[in-house]
């Protein structure tokens, strides 16, 4: 007992103590261009005359710069002012309307492949190197599968939501943060059950059922969360200590659940339960090898025949493999990645010193302003001091045909950390290319973040959660249905609930303002309508998953989606007429 309860202590040390780092990465990682107000105090902005009269703060500067027709004016404006907006570490409106402002075609193009770019990252890196280091961090920290699922798991499923909250926050499009929390929990909790119901019930046999106190405690907690966000929202401000307590209630959560597990564990023999299930994982594990030689066979077989198809085939993965390098590379150089599948002794020695190097050129970057040459020179020679001895450590501590067996916690940790790093990175230029899009479409960054980010962060929550529910066996419906409510949970009080953390410290002593909009009551309105409907009425389908509710779930969504559209069709036809 003694030496459990000592493994529990070094677990949640050790848990913390991530959490805790990857908050202070989070939090002292500026947005790449500062905001127009600080550098309004450096270098005052010389408007045209024909706006300067009305363009006096940074809002009206913004809005001197939409009133501006063609790409000539708009690209001298861009040249000869400070940046209207925080963006990230490329330049989108230099880039649509000075080096494409003749082809608009072409800027579009060039916008849109950056978006798709973007979201690939953001969920290759979160998928890749994010979620199998969170996953092998559980193992090794000896958390239990609540545990973990609550903490680690919930922080690896929903870290794009997350860091996204928190860069916009950061970066002074706190409304680009709330939406696309928002409208990821809202498009999650409406969406996905609902067409997880829907599909569940035309499967052609009966539906499966739902346990009615895990349902129920999961959207009762998840409408007290939304109550109290309302009410911060209501009030319009918010201080360190409040902001705090709210983002305190997922502690409160994570104690609900594992006392509920502790108390089944009483009854129930989860260990008999699981052995067949791990069994019957190896057995698929063992099932999976055979596609992959058939494959080979089939492959050899063709190359053997030196037919067309074979040599057209070669040349297109090796024309991917080319595209993709540029960014798979950078990621791969500066990530520990000690899996049995993707082990390589020279990319770990690589990281090892390259990470530190990347880590020092970010803290530059965005203190720029504030540090000397003088003392940038003096961070990178440490930085590379750190990179040289950490290299050394890892050339004569690993092995080259297999990845290290003993001290794995360094190696799980820091691939932690770099992953969280290379999200927040990813994220950040997500968030500075949708508003850029914004300003260039005349779309409110908020729509943007409810609907492009949300459903671009939430598609992968659709298909996982859609095959579990389909094809994940008895307990599958229920797993599916759990994680579309725990997951929203945890993207709101950790994204939202740091990302107000984070802004309140900024602003103490006065209070922080919150940017809400009328869009982000309206859909917190919708959201408790669907929570409440599907606790209204599952439970009198006798807890199966059914038809009717799944239609009305999606039947809110799309009101909201309606009533929104509608809203901008009305503003821009105000906007054109006066």
């Amino acid at each position: 007992m003694a030496s459990l309860s000592t493994t529990n202590i070094k677990s949640f040390l050790n848990t913390t103590f991530l959490l805790l780092l990857c908050f202070f990465f989070t939090s002292h990682i500026r947005s790449p261009s500062p905001p127009f107000f600080n550098l309004l105090n450096s270098q005052p902005p010389t408007l045209p005359s024909s706006i300067s009269s009305s363009s006096s703060s940074p809002s009206s500067t913004c809005i001197a710069f939409q009133k501006l027709k063609d790409h000539n004016s708009k690209c001298h404006f861009l040249k000869t002012h400070p940046p209207c907006i925080s963006q990230g570490y490329l330049n989108y409106l230099h880039l649509f309307y000075c080096l494409c402002g003749s082809s608009p075609f072409l800027g579009y193009s060039l916008l849109f492949l950056s978006l798709l770019i973007l979201f690939y990252l953001l969920g290759n890196t979160a998928s890749q190197y994010f979620c199998s280091s969170v996953e092998r961090l559980s193992h090794e920290l000896r958390l239990s599968p609540t545990i973990a699922g609550v903490t680690l798991l919930s922080l690896g499923n929903g870290s794009p939501d997350v860091f996204a909250s928190i860069v916009s926050f950061r970066s002074g499009s706190g409304e680009v943060g709330l939406s696309s929390v928002l409208g990821g929990a809202f498009f999650v909790s409406c969406v996905v059950v609902g067409i997880i119901n829907v599909a569940a019930a035309s499967k052609g046999r009966r539906s499966p059922r739902i346990d009615r106190a895990s349902f129920v405690r999961d959207v009762f907690f998840f409408l007290v969360v939304l109550s109290s966000l309302l009410a911060i929202l209501v009030v319009g401000r918010v201080d360190i200590w409040a902001a705090a307590a709210f983002t305190s209630l997922y502690f409160v959560y994570v104690s609900v659940v594992s006392a509920t597990h502790l108390c089944r564990e009483k009854y129930d023999d989860d260990e008999v339960d699981a052995k067949p299930l791990l069994e019957e994982e190896r057995e698929d594990g063992e099932a999976e090898d055979t596609p992959v030689d058939s494959y080979s066979s089939v492959n050899d077989a063709a190359e053997d025949s030196g037919g067309l198809k074979a040599m057209v085939s070669n040349c297109f993965s090796w024309l991917l493999y080319i595209i993709e390098m540029p960014l798979y590379l950078p990621r791969r150089l500066t990530i520990p990645d000690v899996s049995d599948e993707r082990w390589s002794r020279p990319y770990a020695v690589a990281s090892a010193a390259l990470a530190p190097l990347l880590i020092a050129s970010l803290w530059n970057s965005k203190r720029s302003i504030s540090m000397s040459s003088k003392d940038s020179l003096t961070l990178y020679l440490y930085a590379a001091l750190a990179g040289l001895v950490l290299s050394s450590l890892a050339l004569h501590t690993t092995q080259k045909p297999t990845p290290p067996k003993s001290s794995l916690f360094p190696w799980l940790a820091a691939s932690f950390l770099m992953s969280v790093l290379w999200t927040y990175i990813i994220a950040e230029e997500l968030v500075g290319l949708l508003v850029s899009i914004g300003y260039i479409l005349g779309i409110s960054p908020g729509i943007l973040g409810l609907t492009v980010l949300a459903w671009g962060n939430s598609i992968g929550d659709l298909i996982a959660n859609l095959a579990m529910a389909m094809n994940g066996g008895p307990d599958g419906a229920q797993i599916a249905i759990s994680g579309c409510i725990a997951g929203p949970i945890f993207n709101t009080l950790a994204g939202l609930g740091l990302s107000l953390v984070v802004s309140a410290w900024a602003a103490r002593p006065d209070p922080f303002e919150i940017p809400a909009g009328p869009a982000v009551f309206e859909i917190l309105g919708f959201m408790i309508a669907g929570l409440v409907w599907a606790l209204v009425f599952l439970p009198r389908k006798d807890m199966r998953l059914d038809r009717f509710v799944g239609i009305g779930l999606l039947a809110i969504y799309l009101s909201f989606l309606s009533l929104r559209l509608g809203s901008l069709s009305l503003s821009g036809v105000c906007c054109n007429g006066a």
